[in-house]
């Protein structure tokens, strides 16, 4: 049975590209091996949030997993920051993690383009703290998107050199999890891209959002003037809204405004209700589970306390082993 890891920060609610490209295979997952999903919230502090928005974030994350359907009686969902050992790793690691490498990673480099004004330590280590993450448990298998592959190929490269370093075999190397499938890409509504909440509220759609809200953000989407040609090729922002349609529609809806666009009849008005319309249908039961969840002060307060204990368990061992390597013993 393979060891699996894998976190999301708790920067907002979880959209429909998260849900698809990632929540629903952690489904599968669970069934199927010893899994580890954390709230990433020491991660999210590179961006220094509000105390309160912090912790009001990470209830929120939590409560969508648990809607989503992880189960916490099959797999370990915890805090990132109720596991100190973490921090421990991080630090060992850090002690053989070179300026030079970490300046090449190209998440840096793109955040710092972007952020000039917050070039901090902890976004420059952030794929040692990923590491650690990752190799606290000695996991074998992390699930990750494309933009994070450089990420895991730098987790291999820490936990080889400690090996190497200290003429063990202690860390395994953790590679990618294959789904075994081509994974579906949600595109964003402002006509480019995937959907993510980097790009802007108004280009993702969020389990929680209302229905109202969700109608507002359909209608916003980026579209053209239409079709001039019988059987066109679609631009990318139209072709992106018939990403979504195929998501989240069905076979005859689908095929009634791939017939309207062929011939040169479609209105993309009655295209967007639509496609609203099933998107709320589709995630109105999700959205009810997370309310019911997130108000339940006690089933959360359980599910934090169970995952804690059983990362902790997993966490101690293994950093007691690591301290025992490096060469930190009791006299």
């Amino acid at each position: 049975m393979d060891i699996v890891v894998s976190g999301i920060r708790p920067t907002g609610c979880l959209h429909l590209g998260n849900y698809f490209g990632a929540v629903k295979n952690f489904l599968k997952m669970q069934d199927e091996n010893n899994c580890y999903f954390f709230i990433a919230d020491y991660h999210s502090l590179t961006t220094h949030p509000n105390p309160v928005d912090l912790h009001g974030n990470v209830k929120q994350v939590l409560a969508e997993y648990i809607a989503c359907g992880l189960d916490y009686e099959k797999s370990t969902i915890y805090l990132q920051s109720n596991l100190q050992e973490t921090c421990e790793l991080y630090l060992f690691l850090n002690m053989n993690a070179y300026i030079g490498e970490l300046e090449r990673c190209t998440s840096f480099k793109e955040k710092i383009r972007k952020h000039p004004d917050n070039i901090n330590a902890g976004l420059f280590t952030y794929p040692v703290l990923m590491a650690a993450d990752i190799l606290i448990h000695r996991a074998n298998k992390v699930p990750v998107g494309k933009d994070q592959e450089q990420h895991l190929e730098m987790a291999r490269t820490f936990a080889n050199r400690f090996n190497r370093i200290y003429k063990s075999d202690f860390f395994p190397e953790p590679l990618a999890y294959n789904f075994g499938q081509q994974l579906v890409k949600i595109p964003g509504l402002d006509g480019t891209g995937k959907m993510g909440k980097s790009e802007g509220a108004g280009n993702a759609v969020f389990l929680s959002d209302s229905p109202e809200e969700i109608r507002k953000k359909l209608m916003k989407a980026v579209t053209d003037s239409g079709p001039t040609i019988p059987n066109q090729e679609k631009p990318e922002s139209i072709q992106n809204l018939f990403t979504l349609l195929n998501v989240m529609s069905s076979e005859d809806t689908v095929k009634y405004f791939e017939d309207k666009y062929n011939d040169c009849t479609i209105r993309y008005g009655d295209l967007k209700k639509q496609l609203a319309e099933d998107i709320i249908n589709y995630t109105n039961p999700i959205r009810e589970k997370i309310k019911d969840v997130y108000e339940n002060n006690e089933l959360i307060k359980k599910i934090v306390n169970t995952g804690t204990e059983k990362a902790k368990q997993s966490a101690m061992e293994n950093i007691k082993q690591v301290r025992e390597i490096i060469g930190f013993r009791n006299f």
